[in-house]
């Protein structure tokens, strides 16, 4: 199992589209993928469950992964975090 903390630095949170962003990525991993906010835990593959997280501006999150490319799974997630979605 590999998991990182990472924060939304997004001004505007996680909203519709980087959840539809974060789909589509975990779409290119075949290991399980989830998010944590406190004892909040969502399948990152589900965007009704990301949507559904509520992570706004500032939310620390952790990332988990499980499964045979689930280094390059939570890589990938921070990345697009980092990236603030490329809404910026």
């Amino acid at each position: 199992m590999t998991e990182r903390i990472t924060k939304v630095i997004n001004r505007a949170g996680i909203h519709a589209r980087p959840s539809a962003i974060l789909v589509q990525a975990t779409k290119n991993f075949k290991c399980n993928i989830y998010f944590e906010k406190g004892t909040i835990k969502i399948n990152a593959k589900s965007i009704m469950g990301i949507i559904t997280l509520g992570a706004g501006y500032g939310t620390e999150l952790k990332i988990t992964a499980d499964g045979e490319d689930e280094e390059a799974a939570v890589d990938t997630m921070v990345k697009l975090f980092e990236s603030k979605f490329e809404e910026e």
